[in-house]
């Protein structure tokens, strides 16, 4: 267990527990926090979460019934914050670490409709399996023992980086928080393009399946940079050149992926309202 889940006091408090606010709940279960200094507030509570509250985790209290809050996390729907905030606000003293993972929503617009010291975050899904990659952001005011809390609320589900320039947060948000679809979306052509070559749908979907998550863990455990690897596995004038030929050609990946990185930044400038 961290220090600051050691040394917590007050109650951390999740609002929204989906896929990605039930992923945190469940690693900071692991990592140590008693279901009995945990809260969540969502209107549409999952079979899952009520098992968890029939272990001790408070679901929708009143904020009187709690007593003080140390941490408010965020994991609402951008498009649903602006009424959330007026629920959640109850919750949040000028000393309240509020964290953040919606896309889009600014540190400056958060503290506005919530108050509290901001940390500003985006996650990706894998961290529902530990496999996370987050990004995170702190406001000027917030102290160095509230970062740690939210270092070991954040770091719960998998790897953590923080930035000082809130501005990246756009681009985090189109290459690491959107970047898990871009391979879900490779795995299905990639079968497609098997079955297109003749093979069975079933062993197309296996092989593009087992080697992209193949590939995944091998690029998680070497140090080696994606080039590299690329590199190794095409030997020239063989068949993987031949493949390249065109995903690295004009018209290849690089220019839809930019442009597709670009859109999904500025979708998330656009959340900002």
């Amino acid at each position: 267990m961290s220090e600051a889940f050691k040394n917590l006091s007050g109650m951390i408090v999740l609002a929204g527990a989906g896929k990605m606010g039930g992923a945190m709940l469940s690693g900071w279960l692991a990592r140590g926090l008693k279901p009995s200094q945990l809260a969540v507030i969502d209107p549409y509570v999952s079979d899952d979460i009520r098992v968890l509250g029939d272990k001790g985790v408070k679901l929708n209290p009143l904020p009187a019934a709690i007593g003080d809050v140390a941490a408010l996390v965020l994991a609402v729907k951008p498009q649903t914050f602006v009424e959330a905030a007026l629920m959640l606000k109850p919750f949040v003293k000028p000393s309240t670490l509020v964290v953040s993972i919606m896309a889009g929503r600014t540190i400056a617009g958060i503290a506005a409709a919530c108050g509290g010291a901001v940390v500003r975050a985006m996650p990706n899904t894998p961290a529902a399996i530990g496999r996370g990659m987050t990004v995170a952001v702190p406001a000027a005011n917030v102290t160095p023992v509230q970062r740690a809390l939210a270092d070991a609320l954040l770091a719960a589900t998998g790897a953590l980086e923080w930035a000082d320039d809130e501005t990246l947060m756009d681009a985090v948000t189109a290459v690491s928080g959107s970047g898990p679809a871009y391979v879900f979306l490779l795995a299905e052509e990639l079968a497609k393009a098997g079955v297109a070559a003749g093979l069975p749908p079933a062993l197309a979907a296996k092989l593009a399946r087992e080697t992209i998550s193949g590939s995944g863990e091998l690029l998680h455990r070497t140090a080696d940079e994606p080039a590299t690897l690329r590199k190794n596995v095409t030997s020239p004038g063989g068949t993987t050149a031949a493949a390249l030929d065109v995903l690295m050609g004009p018209d290849g990946l690089e220019k839809p992926m930019t442009a597709a990185v670009a859109a999904a930044a500025k979708r998330s400038r656009d959340l900002a309202g």
